[in-house]
């Protein structure tokens, strides 16, 4: 699959263009890179959250996360080819449901604080928001495989569900929105 690079600086993109993994080139601001560029920082968010993590099972949960969101991002750079199934997006729902099983029902909205780790939790998730976003972007331009825009719309949730986890584990209280305070 695509080239391995053996150089890491090629000079190829130096005029504002971009290669694909199929070796055609793009503009670098394009919505297609804007797309894959935001779930890259969208991994990376989760990469920190889990330098953070003393949660084994939410660990686990993310590490395989991160390799999906690779394989969304090749969906994005590769035209014609599909990585992400319905599959990967019914497991995102399994996790979703067994991680929030153990959680008191929301009354409010959550303000996104806490500990450290429930923080890059929320950080996680509002920059998985904004990479469905770019998605969408990119969709209305070329029609993508509902199973992108559903991935990214599940972990944003997930993401959510977990940010709730970790601050019960750590015994931190969640501090509900307080829509009448002045």
């Amino acid at each position: 699959m695509g080239n391995r690079l053996s150089k890491i600086y090629t000079r190829t993109g130096d005029a504002g263009s971009t290669g694909l993994g199929d070796g055609s080139r793009v503009d670098k601001d394009g919505a297609q890179v804007e797309a894959f560029g935001a779930v890259d920082e969208c991994n990376s968010a989760i990469g920190v959250l889990r330098a953070y993590l003393a949660h084994a099972e939410v660990d686990a949960c993310l590490e395989k996360v991160q390799h999906q969101l690779f394989d969304l991002g090749g969906e994005l750079c590769m035209p014609g080819h599909q990585f992400i199934k319905p599959e990967q997006v019914s497991w995102l729902e399994q996790q979703l449901d067994g991680f929030n099983d153990s959680l008191p029902p929301l009354r409010e909205f959550i303000l996104p604080n806490g500990p450290p780790v429930v923080a890059h939790a929320h950080l996680a998730r509002t920059i998985c928001r904004r990479a469905e976003r770019r998605l969408w972007t990119l969709h209305r331009q070329q029609p993508l495989q509902p199973p992108l825009l559903q991935y990214l719309n599940r972990l944003s949730d997930l993401l959510f569900v977990i940010a709730r986890v970790l601050a019960q584990a750590a015994a931190a209280s969640e501090v509900m929105w307080d829509h009448e305070r002045r």
